[in-house]
């Protein structure tokens, strides 16, 4: 499918990248592959099954490190290649379990020493992955300066393996390519629930309003149009948050990736009047309060996070729109209160305000939009709004199809939720 598709290319004033070999269809895939090496989330290392990624509560443990956690026997197995030496680093580390990017190193590393192993069938190798050492600060350097002592603490008596890795790629160098170059794993409602390194991937440039976009089930990483791509065009995703300031997209791509973004986007500061709408000392107010509120939703403090958001979002009411990006999160955080709390009529009146803006800044087929209409599609149905439900799933629907296709459990959940709609609407 790779080489039918696209084509690794020199991009002028990007260096390496990825362009089509054909015209390519809105919601046709591109390409789609599993990772070379990845890792769960900290945060999900008790809910998330190693091997596929299922999430449960009952998950079964591994006897030996008491950290990796399998939905059933089979995926133990198959996991197992990958988790056997890491078993013994975990082991040795209990209860500490060291951060996400030392975890996917270590695999890498273990997967470079194993003589069967290789990425030769990828257009773009570890050992050409960009580690950007020279155009980092001091500050970040000695950051990752920590992260090694931290992996060569985990790897203990592995470490004198690693003088057989191929030249270039130390644990140092290693780390800092992955920082550049992993992708986080996100399930189907976009949480990030794990990291990956998908060699070939790492080629696609950044635009902040790309022509691609990539979708996950399980580890498996799917690349798709979400516009008509000519030949010869470059294919591009998105590394940032498109519900950020020019100014803060380019200050983040700068410090995460050592690149200024020159996108049509940033150069004409597109939304960002929109996005910091209404009176500067009030959403100031209110983006300093978001992180607490944050540290709320982590630790499921319902109560205490719906409160403190409603009593903001009265307070501003009058001072700043729904639109501007700081109450847009708000919103965002106290629908997630108001489920937890099943105080769904609340949750829907929030949800409905949260979706005009999302309309706003996702105006392409855009898996955030759809996955938002999804939501407030299931408070309409659960609330029996069905003719409203109807709306939703099938805006949720059209935009799934190209964005994450047709067989996608989640495109199969918002098709069964219509059925079901269509179907209650019937006997009314």
């Amino acid at each position: 499918m790779m080489a039918v598709n696209m084509e690794r290319f020199v991009s002028e004033a990007k260096g390496n990248g990825l362009r089509a070999l054909r015209e390519i269809k809105a919601g046709e895939v591109i390409h789609s592959c599993e990772p070379y090496a990845f890792c769960i989330a900290k945060d999900f290392l008790k809910t998330t099954c190693q091997s596929c990624l299922k999430r449960g509560e009952s998950l079964s443990r591994c006897s030996q490190c008491k950290t990796a956690r399998y939905c059933s026997v089979q995926c133990q197995k198959q996991a197992w290649p990958d988790h056997k030496r890491e078993c013994k680093c975990l082991k040795r580390l209990q209860p500490r379990i060291p951060t996400d990017s030392v975890r996917l190193v270590t695999r890498i590393i273990f997967k470079l020493l194993s003589q069967s192993e290789s990425d030769q069938e990828e257009l773009h190798s570890i050992a050409e992955h960009q580690s950007h050492l020279a155009d980092m600060s001091e500050e970040k350097k000695e950051g990752l300066g920590h992260l090694c002592t931290t992996l060569q603490v985990y790897l203990g008596e592995e470490n004198h393996d690693l003088s057989q890795l191929p030249p270039g790629l130390d644990p140092i160098s290693l780390l800092a390519r992955v920082t550049c170059n992993c992708f986080s794993i996100s399930d189907g409602e976009l949480q990030d629930v794990g990291v990956g390194l998908y060699p070939s991937m790492s080629l696609l440039n950044h635009d902040c309003q790309p022509n691609c976009v990539m979708i996950f089930e399980g580890k498996r990483l799917t690349l798709r149009a979400v516009r008509l791509i000519r030949p010869c065009e470059e294919l591009t995703i998105s590394y940032t948050d498109i519900l950020a300031t020019s100014k803060e997209r380019r200050s983040h791509l700068q410090e995460q990736y050592h690149f200024l973004c020159q996108c049509t986007r940033c150069s004409t500061e597109d939304k960002d009047c929109d996005m910091l709408a209404g009176e500067k000392t009030a959403w100031t107010s209110l983006r300093e309060a978001i992180p607490h509120l944050e540290q709320l939703q982590s630790e499921q403090r319902w109560e205490e996070l719906l409160k403190e958001s409603q009593a903001l979002l009265h307070r501003y009411a009058d001072a700043i729109p729904d639109r501007n990006i700081y109450v847009l999160r708000l919103l965002d955080l106290a629908i997630d209160a108001c489920i937890s709390l099943d105080d769904y009529e609340t949750a829907l009146e929030y949800g409905n305000r949260a979706l005009e803006s999302y309309k706003l800044y996702y105006s392409d087929p855009h898996p955030s939009r759809a996955v938002e209409l999804l939501r407030v599609g299931k408070l309409q149905h659960y609330l029996g709004r069905l003719e409203e439900a109807q709306g939703s799933f099938t805006q949720a629907y059209d935009i799934m199809k190209v964005t994450h296709g047709t067989a996608h459990a989640l495109t199969n959940e918002v098709r069964r939720k219509l059925s079901e709609c269509q179907a209650e609407l019937g006997r009314v």
